[in-house]
């Protein structure tokens, strides 16, 4: 079995247009939370959202990234025409922002046709593109069926994120997409590391996509009672996993990617290995279509399947960056899978949410929290749980309520868990040849 490390990462994120303001803002304990402005939402339940910041104006900002600048916003127009933008729906546009971020930032360069057809594309989104649909079908309604538009299709098809970022960059290789919910994005990493193990690929770009802050986004997670209420005028205290006062996850969206490559080959070039792939655990409640169960099984099997498939125990874990969504029953049940899974070494041992800062970004969390678990290797910083004042759950462990932690870290467990009992674990660890 060959290896696969990570040699490239990319962001758009609610708390700005790329990686590296993304993660000063996160670990500076930073909430990305505002008023909803993509539509009217003053009848909502739930009026408050985690929004990618859009850029004022045209240009600057690729430029800005590509010289390692802050760029604290995300300006579509530096990745994408204006005239395609209205082709696809938003998560798109995120994505093959993220993924060309993720590629520069990895050197690679594809000299030959045999390289580019052992270079893939594996990203994963849990809805798509929901806005796209809810636009067509009123069209259809109100105006008639000449008033769908043609690239209604291809601009709301999840895996056109893989296939935009494919014919974009010219890959060849694997072309695939991921669809479970909101451990997407991590199931895709996972996946897409199984391809270059299993010698499928010799690189594949992954991660996860999302942009539901829509009317009918809102609306329906509303209604199911999933999203908070209580802090439409205080949205920046709205996020609060393991905090006795959430009641239910904020909306987010953006996209993560990652370059996955073959171990060997990243070594051939001397490409910079930010961390390796080591674990990768997935499993099914088999329970209920929402909710966890209870006793946290689900979650516990796929982490342990995460640490044996690396060779790990418990012990040898240094940070978890936490699911943790701040839903009412959703934060108690996995800190409880993590008890049962660490044992005597849960004492002490650091975890938290970034959700807190973000949002939850659906099938984009996954694969954004990657990122952030590798900068938290590359960075000796475990993030903080924000807003978490009053904790809710008795726990040994340590949920770095409010204030980052500096600390050796080598090895990071990522959780990601998904409606329709779905979970996806990642074992990242620093790069030992």
């Amino acid at each position: 079995m060959k290896r696969a490390v990570i040699t490239g990462f990319g962001m758009v994120s609610p708390l700005a247009g790329s990686v590296e303001p993304s993660w000063r803002r996160l670990i500076a304990g930073e909430a990305a939370a505002g008023p909803i402005d993509k539509f009217d939402a003053s009848d909502y339940p739930c009026r408050i959202a985690a929004a990618v910041p859009k850029a004022n104006g045209a240009g600057g900002g690729r430029a800005l990234i590509d010289a390692g600048a802050a760029d604290e916003t995300f300006n579509p127009d530096d990745w994408v025409s204006s005239k395609d933008q209205r082709r696809m729906d938003e998560f798109i546009v995120f994505g093959i922002a993220a993924a060309e971020m993720a590629f520069r930032h990895s050197g690679i360069e594809l000299r030959s046709e045999d390289e580019r057809e052992r270079t893939g594309v594996l990203v994963g989104a849990g809805i798509g593109g929901l806005p796209g649909i809810e636009t067509n079908v009123l069209a259809l309604h109100n105006q008639g069926h000449r008033r769908v538009s043609p690239f209604f299709v291809t601009g709301s098809l999840i895996n056109l994120v893989s296939g935009q970022v494919s014919i974009r960059l010219g890959l060849k290789g694997p072309n695939h997409a991921v669809v479970t919910a909101c451990s997407s994005g991590a199931h895709a990493i996972g996946d897409a590391a199984r391809l270059v193990m299993l010698g499928d690929a010799d690189v594949m770009i992954a991660g996860g996509a999302e942009s539901t802050i829509s009317p009918i986004g809102i609306a329906g997670f509303c209604a199911c009672k999933a999203l908070t209420t209580h802090f439409n005028g205080t949205p920046e205290r709205a996020s609060r996993p393991y905090d006795q006062d959430r009641d239910g996850f904020l909306m987010g969206e953006g996209a993560g990617m990652v370059v996955v490559e073959e171990m060997e080959r990243a070594k051939a070039r001397g490409a910079t290995i930010y961390a390796e792939i080591v674990g990768y655990g997935l499993s099914g409640d088999a329970y209920h279509v929402t909710a966890p169960a209870e006793d946290g099984g689900g979650a516990f099997r796929a982490m342990r399947m995460a640490l044996n498939r690396a060779g790990l125990e418990p012990r040898h874990i240094d940070y978890v960056n936490a699911h943790g969504t701040s839903t009412p029953k959703g934060d108690e049940i996995e800190v409880r899978a993590v008890e049962r899974l660490f044992g005597d070494v849960a004492d002490g041992l650091v975890m938290s949410s970034t959700k807190s800062s973000t949002g939850h970004l659906l099938g984009a969390a996954g694969a954004v929290e990657a990122v952030f678990s590798l900068l938290a290797i590359r960075d000796g910083i475990a993030p903080p749980t924000i807003n978490l004042d009053n904790p809710s759950v008795d726990t040994p462990i340590n949920l770095v309520a409010n204030a980052a932690i500096r600390r050796p870290i080598d090895t990071v467990l990522s959780n990601s868990f998904g409606f329709g009992g779905t979970n996806a674990c990642l074992v990242l660890r620093r790069f030992d040849d």
